[in-house]
């Protein structure tokens, strides 16, 4: 029981820690997303990858985090 509990701990945390991580990533690091365009972060999650677990636990939190900067997003626009 105390086992269940720490597992849903660990991957509790791990959600928190990696709340939002495609959006950032997309939009900090250079050459790391795929250009200017509008959703980067749900992009850079459904990317096929080895980490796709993670991504897709992250990816309801990308939407939120894109969806909160679509006005600047839009504002660097347009894109194709």
């Amino acid at each position: 029981m105390v086992n269940r509990f720490l597992k849903a701990g660990v991957i509790g945390v791990a959600v928190i820690c990696l709340s939002g991580c495609g959006s950032i990533i997309s939009r900090t690091f250079a050459g790391q997303g795929h250009g200017n365009q509008y959703y980067p972060g749900v992009q850079w999650d459904v990317r096929d990858s080895g980490w796709r677990i993670l991504t897709i636990l992250d990816l309801p939190l990308s939407l939120v985090v894109d969806t909160l900067l679509l006005p600047v997003d839009a504002q660097h626009g347009p894109y194709e």
